[in-house]
């Protein structure tokens, strides 16, 4: 078998020329990214202990985490978490292991997952404590026999996918896209952090364009403990318009940009976002894998989107991780080295069992220049996916060392 490749011209309009334009991120510390981030942080940590215990990655997916919000009492000048959050990591892990003497090993899945999740949350928030603040569990279970066998295969060749799925991505990023990108981690910069220590990690910025007007609503949870009074409140929020609106003259540049944050605040009745940890997920606002970013960072209801969660899954063989980087990378290169295409979008359908070199189909749907000569476009664009299938395996590495951001 091989890959199947359809490269097609697409009579669309840009999405940078079309009227109106929706885009969303949800940052660091929002519930969904803490899901997802737990979710490849365990499966990274998994990986890295079969590596050097076995070498090789085993089996895994640990794709379903579950973040249930706690409870707080955030004032200014303080406050408490009266109630932990509870992140549950579940999905399947190779959790026994039988050694050449024919005698079982035992892999610690649930320290390593633990471990991480402690780890990644003391690397990435200041007042978030993974000891007082959140209980973290986990329920893995071992893989089905068929899938476990597929993958195994696998293994002395090309790895075989391990699922019927797809990846989509698209390239290049719109204006508004780079935008809405670059406040979020602007925001948490760590360098903001030590000027405006108030702005707690949770952030989230929703991007509107009509023509050339673009609106950037941001939710910033500020940090209570570090804000003594409304007045202080407001002068944070009003810092952060001025530097958001600074930004926006370097990223945006010849669009005009109102920039909103907190808009549900009521100052005259002391109702303003207030947060002890820096998460709204430490007072009821829960999250779950898959239902943040897509694999560019961004949430884009106009361009085509794959519902997969990349986070968590095993970077081996399964497709509805490696595809969605692949169409990523792929897309990227595209407009990068290919003269005369303005937009590149792609689907890859992977079909179980096959070799994840040889999908099932991988579409690519361009969009050209007037003047450009598509057969040749095409002709190189073909030859393009068809040097990054053959080296798709080399994804599984850069995934493993954190070298690819997938969410």
């Amino acid at each position: 078998m091989s890959a199947n490749i359809v490269v097609e011209k697409l009579r669309f309009v840009p999405v940078e020329e079309q009227n109106v334009e929706l885009v969303e991120r949800k940052g660091l510390g929002h519930p969904d990214y803490i899901a997802d981030a737990v979710a490849e942080a365990s499966s990274i940590a998994l990986s890295k202990y079969y590596l050097k215990k076995y070498g090789i990655i085993l089996h895994h997916n640990l794709d379903k985490v579950l973040l249930v919000g706690g409870q707080s009492a955030p004032r200014f000048g303080g406050g408490e978490v009266l109630h932990p959050m509870y992140i549950v990591v579940a999905g399947r892990g190779t959790e026994v292991v039988i050694n050449e003497g024919n005698s079982l090993e035992y892999v610690p899945i649930g320290t390593l997952i633990i471990g991480a999740t402690k780890n990644w949350i003391k690397k990435n928030f200041r007042f978030l404590d993974p000891e007082k603040h959140v209980v973290i569990d986990y329920k893995i279970r071992s893989g089905s026999a068929d899938l476990v066998q597929t993958y195994r295969l696998g293994l002395k060749s090309v790895p075989l996918s391990n699922d019927t799925s797809f990846g989509v991505s698209y390239a290049p990023l719109s204006t508004l896209e780079k935008l809405v990108y670059s406040v979020e981690r602007y925001l948490n910069d760590g360098n903001v952090k030590k000027s405006l220590p108030e702005v707690g990690e949770d952030v989230k910025v929703m991007g509107l364009r009509i023509g050339n007007k673009i609106k950037l609503t941001i939710a910033a949870a500020l940090i209570s403990g570090l804000i003594p009074d409304l007045s202080h409140y407001l002068s944070v929020k009003e810092e952060i318009v001025n530097r958001v609106t600074d930004l926006t003259a370097k990223v945006a540049v010849g669009y005009d940009v109102d920039v909103y944050v907190n808009t549900a605040d009521k100052p005259e009745k002391n109702v303003v976002y207030l947060s002890v940890t820096g998460t709204s997920a430490e007072h009821g606002d829960d999250g779950a894998t898959g239902r943040g970013n897509r694999v560019n960072g961004l949430i884009t209801p106009l361009r085509p989107m794959s519902l997969e969660a990349t986070a968590g899954k095993n970077p081996v063989s399964h497709v509805g991780k490696l595809y969605n980087v692949l169409a990523r990378y792929i897309c990227d290169k595209v407009v990068n080295e290919i003269p005369k295409v303005r937009e590149v979008y792609m689907e890859i359908l992977s079909q179980i069992g096959r070799p994840i070199d040889e999908p099932l189909m991988a579409v690519v749907k361009l969009v050209v220049d007037e003047d450009s000569n598509f057969q040749s476009v095409k002709s190189d664009v073909e030859g393009l996916i068809r040097s990054e299938l053959s080296n798709v395996t080399r994804l599984t590495e850069l995934i493993v060392n954190e070298q690819i951001s997938i969410f």
